[in-house]
């Protein structure tokens, strides 16, 4: 199989996965093992973590939906130190294969279930640069693993570019299984972001060319 259009997710696939830091957080507060993936697991489409996804609720209440949904299982998280693992640290290496992308003439989409619309002047603002389409469940108001949003992805990179993409046309990288089976149904090829390194030699398989900077 081969594709000619590329999306990308962000966290845990251009940036660090925020789990790193949210594991940190739980063994400094004496938290349980994988809390916070469970709360943000658990009643997926209507904890407070999907509604604030979707922008139906601001920061502060999200700290305390998702407060309460700690407490209710017995445990105190502060909501802040949970934000602040969302701020993981860019990988050069997949910001580079996105750039190799861009100069082949590769359509590329960023997708992203976020809780602000990204500043296009902020940190990100030159990884945004490289994308023609940046999809965010914040500005859209449904996220991933909806299967609308990925639609969405589609029908703005075909704007963007001008001509129509399809699910076919297009290989999509995400680091959580969850969000993968949805945009494998609608017929992506889907790679899972574990190892950046070998997500990178399956995309390099998909698009025809190396993307690891080797001849």
């Amino acid at each position: 199989m081969s594709v000619s259009a590329v999306v990308f997710d962000l966290g845990g696939v251009l940036t660090e996965s925020p789990m790193t830091a949210y594991a940190a957080y739980e063994r400094e507060a004496g938290l349980p093992e994988g809390l916070i993936r469970q709360l943000n697991s658990t009643d997926p489409d209507t904890n407070a973590w999907a509604r604030y996804e979707r922008n139906e609720l601001d920061v502060a209440g999200f700290s305390a939906a998702f407060e309460a949904e700690a407490a209710a299982l017995g445990h105190r998280i502060e909501a802040a130190r949970v934000l602040a693992a969302l701020q993981g640290e860019l990988r050069p290496a997949m910001v580079a294969a996105v750039g190799r992308l861009r100069e082949a003439g590769l359509p590329l989409a960023l997708l992203s279930n976020n809780v602000a619309p990204m500043e296009r002047g902020g940190r990100l603002g030159d990884v945004l640069d490289l994308f023609d389409a940046v999809v965010e469940s914040s500005v859209e108001g449904v996220r991933k693993p909806e299967p609308e949003i990925y639609r969405r992805a589609l029908d703005r990179l075909s704007e963007a570019v001008g001509r129509r993409i399809e699910a076919s046309d297009c290989a999509y990288l995400d680091d959580l299984g969850i969000n993968l089976k949805p945009a494998r149904a609608l017929g992506f090829a889907t790679i899972k972001v574990a190892d950046p390194a070998v997500a990178l030699a399956e995309l390099s398989e998909l698009v025809g060319f190396r993307l690891d900077g080797a001849a």
